[in-house]
């Protein structure tokens, strides 16, 4: 039988099973697994696997293992609560041999729904509307994962055999770095030849990501009752010095930056490709004492470019220059600490044959030429394309991912489905 025929009746399977794709999103959604709690999540993923006749394995991170690798940091969640209990899931629907090998890998953690009383739907309920799933994770990425899942499990039913490996990944942290999830299983499982995340990408291939780094600013003053505020420093006022000047920066990166792909995907990102983010401010605990200490925590995003060295020098000098014009900071100079993220930025050969059978594969499908997306965020790809494997982003439409209300397509997600399906006869070979 043709790969084109095979490829038919894989899409005709997956359109005939529906039900099951959506009651397995649903199932996803109901559990939660807000990043540092993902065990519950993994233990339903390992026995669909195992009912799925596949051999999964827990693997837990090894924090020696990671922290002799370049990428590795350390993520506030594990700050927060370690890696125990907190394992990866991987399968391998092994191949007779001869072909490529694919990783199709996705992350269960999702971001905290709070604040509760912004949701019209239950978070984890997984409520089906018309075309819309609702529920937390919906869209990033639990349809993705259903996806995958399901596209493995139409190429098992039908009885197609793979020349190639085909790795299946749920991992754990992706919102808070993917250190302890794709990071460290790119560090001890097999090298696979391309790989698939069916993060929310609305159809379009995701080829880049962006850089990110977190830092956090403190600045001390001396504190003083207010009614002789004067005898004291005001930890505040010193602070503002310090975010005019991060403003500035962030203008004058704006201006000078730009990376066609994410402007041409979303004509809306033109001069905003970088950002610098000023997340959290803190300082003063009373009205009437003059605040001693003032603390900015920052994220900054970068397309691909600049490495993360380039980045954080130039933060650092203009935080340095700002407090060399200032009496009391250049005699008390802000401290800047890097903490958790601290990706670099990817971007894959446009030219590639995976990203070529890619383009092809979701005309195929989806029935209109998809374009090139990614480098606004940090995504586990980097970890692949940093060892030289292609990795592309492909995934359902969403809305409203890490707010709330988030809901995602079920037709997106079954067309998917059928994308990732046809490219493993493709590139795994039949």
């Amino acid at each position: 039988m043709t790969s084109d025929k095979l490829k038919n009746l894989v899409r005709n399977w997956i359109r005939e099973n529906e039900d099951q794709l959506v009651k397995l999103i649903q199932s996803l959604v109901k559990i939660p697994s807000v990043s540092g709690d993902e065990f519950k999540i993994q233990d339903f993923v390992y026995k669909v696997l195992k009912d799925m006749k596949l051999k999964p394995e827990m693997m837990n991170p090894d924090l020696e293992v990671l922290q002799k690798d370049v990428d590795y940091f350390e993520t506030t969640s594990y700050s927060r609560v370690g890696y125990e209990n907190r394992p990866n899931v991987v399968a391998t629907l092994e191949g007779s041999g001869g072909g490529k090998s694919m990783c199709l890998t996705g992350h269960v953690d999702v971001v905290s729904p709070e604040p509760l009383e912004d949701w019209t739907r239950n978070p984890w309920g997984g409520e089906v509307d018309g075309d819309h799933l609702y529920g937390r994770g919906s869209g990033d990425m639990k349809a993705g994962i259903a996806a995958m899942l399901i596209a493995v499990k139409s190429v098992q039913e039908l009885d197609i055999q793979l020349k190639g490996d085909i790795q299946i990944e749920t991992t754990i942290e992706e919102e808070d770095g993917g250190v302890g999830g794709n990071l460290f299983l790119r560090l001890v499982r097999p090298r696979v030849d391309a790989a698939i995340n069916p993060e929310p990408t609305y159809h379009n291939l995701g080829v880049a990501s962006g850089g990110v780094m977190y830092f956090r600013v403190v600045v001390k003053g001396v504190p003083a009752h207010a009614a002789t505020a004067h005898f004291g420093v005001n930890a505040i006022e010193k602070m503002m010095l310090v975010v005019k000047a991060l403003q500035d920066l962030n203008v004058k990166r704006q201006e000078s930056t730009s990376f066609s792909i994410v402007e041409e995907a979303d004509p809306r990102m033109k001069g905003h490709v970088t950002t610098i983010n000023m997340g959290t401010i803190s300082s003063g605990d009373w009205p009437s004492t003059v605040p001693a200490k003032a603390v900015l925590v920052t994220r900054i995003g970068w397309p691909p470019g600049e490495t993360r060295e380039e980045v954080q020098k130039q933060v650092e000098d203009t935080i340095a220059t700002i407090a060399k014009n200032d009496k009391w900071l250049a005699e008390n100079p802000p401290v800047i600490e890097w903490f958790g993220w601290y990706a670099r930025p990817h971007l894959l050969d446009l030219e590639s044959p995976f990203v070529k059978l890619m383009k092809k594969n979701i005309f195929d499908v989806i029935g209109s030429e998809p374009k090139f997306t990614g480098g606004s965020a940090g995504l586990d790809t980097r970890f692949f394309a940093h060892r030289n494997i292609p990795a592309v982003t492909f995934g359902p439409y969403t809305e409203r991912i890490h707010s709330f209300d988030e809901f995602v397509s079920i037709e997106s997600t079954v067309k998917t489905a059928e994308t990732i399906a046809t490219t493993l006869i493709d590139w795994c070979g039949v």
